[in-house]
């Protein structure tokens, strides 16, 4: 299969049209000012995402976001900011070293991870890595090291993409046919999602190709948890599989059930969950794009086509 969906792309600063205040506070941390910046390319948060580089070598990556790009996207910094601190070294995560957040602009500076993303159309050696890495992960983090919300909380009413959609003509008129005929049972059958994914692992919540590091010395780091919670052991692996299908990998129901975190999975808890996250998919890629996010729309109708055949083919439809 190929990739389907577009570059995962959001709109960059360069590093040198930060404020002087924020820039500043990068070097207090450092010990030493900047000298070198590389912006770096994949994901959505917009405003900056760069590695740094001081004159004596130390190396760090930078993410930073005012609400003048995103009213939103600050709120997540703090939430990563929180989630990244808490981490236990066991985690294959990267490092923080502090925060900067003066109210309008907040800035997170990481320790440097000399590591690349995953190749996309997903090659077969590097997506057997990653999945090793995910079952490991969610063996790390059962039970869950942090106090995050439960899925149900976290997610609140992001998973009931079938259930807007039956009451807006509007926008269900952009789904495939198939989906709109079906739209009262699609609803129905992911309405119970959150007893579906109840359970005690800290998941990422966000598994995709560009929140994924692979280093020369064979790690995989897992970077950008603002959406971290808790839920059942597979939950991070079902969420994933529609991008890595979407993204030219292979069929997710048999990456699914061959993998050590969906095997003992009850069916139809995860087929509820799936549900649940193609109308999550399916809803908001009908939506109007967020401000500084233009690409995100396309992506994630990409993730929602996918996450449906894959359901119709565990519904056999």
């Amino acid at each position: 299969m190929t990739a389907t969906a577009p570059p995962a792309a959001g709109v960059r600063t360069p590093w040198e049209d930060l404020p002087e205040t924020v820039r500043d506070a990068v070097v207090d941390v450092l010990g030493e000012p900047v000298v070198h910046a590389t912006t770096q390319s994949g994901g959505f948060s917009p405003g900056v995402a760069t590695r740094v580089r001081t004159a004596t070598g130390r190396r760090a990556f930078v993410k930073a976001v005012s609400a003048d790009t995103n009213p939103y996207s600050p709120q997540l910094h703090r939430a990563e900011s929180r989630n990244a601190a808490a981490l236990p070294d066991a985690v294959p995560a990267p490092r923080l070293l502090d925060t900067y957040d003066d109210g309008t602009w907040v800035a997170l500076v990481y320790q440097d991870v000399p590591g690349r993303q995953p190749h996309v159309p997903w090659r077969k050696a590097e997506l057997e890595r990653v999945l090793d890495a995910v079952a490991e992960l969610g063996r790390t983090l059962t039970p869950s090291p942090l106090d995050v919300p439960p899925a149900a909380t976290a997610l609140g009413g992001t998973f009931s993409g079938w259930r807007e959609l039956l009451g807006r003509g509007d926008l269900a008129a952009g789904l495939d046919p198939w989906a709109a005929t079906h739209l009262p049972r699609l609803a129905e059958l992911a309405a119970p999602w959150p007893e579906a994914v109840t359970g005690d692992t800290l998941a990422h919540g966000d598994l995709r190709a560009d929140n994924i590091l692979l280093t020369d010395d064979g790690r995989t780091v897992f970077v950008d948890w603002p959406h971290a919670l808790r839920a059942t052991v597979w939950f991070d692996l079902l969420v994933m599989l529609p991008c890595v299908r979407a993204q030219g990998g292979p069929d997710p129901e048999e990456l699914f059930t061959a993998h050590p975190l969906g095997a003992g999975a009850d069916p139809d808890a995860v087929t509820t969950a799936l549900a649940a996250l193609a109308g999550y998919f399916l809803h908001h890629c009908l939506l109007p794009p967020p401000p500084g996010i233009p690409t995100v729309r396309a992506f994630q109708r990409a993730q929602g086509d996918a996450a449906l055949a894959w359901l119709r083919r565990r519904l056999r439809l």
